[in-house]
């Protein structure tokens, strides 16, 4: 039985949601408050977190930093519908994804199973590395290094990377990497793509105000540039 813990100062939505969850197979601990949240949780080591950003005592972003570099197993924000950029924030600091309130149950099931499909890393895969200049993707070791110097990327971060790097030279489309790297389709609003990109830039010494290794082409998407890598 797969573990979460839900941190949700709302009670009433905080047991809606487990005991949905207690019904597909997930054991479900509750926290209402955001003291102590962050040593709960790291002493727990859940398979999944789901993290209110507005709560007593601590706030969800406070929590995240205090666990971020210890806990490696998914994250989703829990936001309110008007805070785009609570979203935005959520996704700069490196979480895996974030549920807007109101939840539906089934909605939230998918996403959560999404998550979890993603964070287990596939025996199957054949051992892959692509090789763009100083630039080195290891697919079977989830590993990234730039002019022989280690790249510290998320779960998310890497399988962008990867995505792009597979059809290097050749634009993908928000709509194909969101529909890859979130299950679901575009809605034309929805940030997650974008903001995972920059961060991308930033972490492999892209220029973010003219990018020229991860390219944003008008009308068409974004591109991994297989030929600007020969400098670190």
């Amino acid at each position: 039985m797969r573990h979460i813990v839900l941190v949700e100062d709302d009670l009433k939505l905080a047991n809606l949601v487990k005991n949905f969850l207690n019904q597909h197979s997930f054991e479900v601990t509750i926290l209402d408050t955001g003291d102590n949240a962050a040593e709960i949780i790291l002493s727990l080591m859940p398979d999944l977190v789901l993290l209110d950003i507005m709560l007593p005592e601590n706030d969800g972003f406070s929590i995240f930093k205090a666990i971020k570099e210890t806990f490696h197993n998914p994250i989703l924000f829990l936001t309110a519908k008007d805070s785009a950029i609570d979203h935005v924030m959520g996704l700069e600091m490196g979480a895996d994804d974030y549920i807007i309130k109101p939840v539906d149950p089934h909605v939230l099931l998918a996403r959560i199973n999404l998550m979890l499909r993603k964070s287990i890393p596939n025996k199957d895969d054949n051992k892959s590395i692509l090789t763009f200049g100083k630039l080195v993707i290891d697919k079977s070791g989830r590993k990234v290094s730039l002019a022989n110097q280690a790249v510290d990327l998320t779960t998310h971060e890497f399988e962008l990377l990867w995505l792009l790097a597979e059809d290097a030279g050749t634009p993908l489309s928000r709509d194909h990497i969101h529909q890859k790297m979130i299950g679901r389709e575009y809605d034309g609003l929805d940030r997650t793509v974008d903001v995972r990109v920059s961060r991308l830039r930033k972490k492999l010494n892209d220029n973010q105000s003219k990018p020229y290794r991860l390219l944003t082409v008008w009308g068409k998407g974004y591109m991994l540039c297989p030929d600007s890598w020969q400098e670190s």
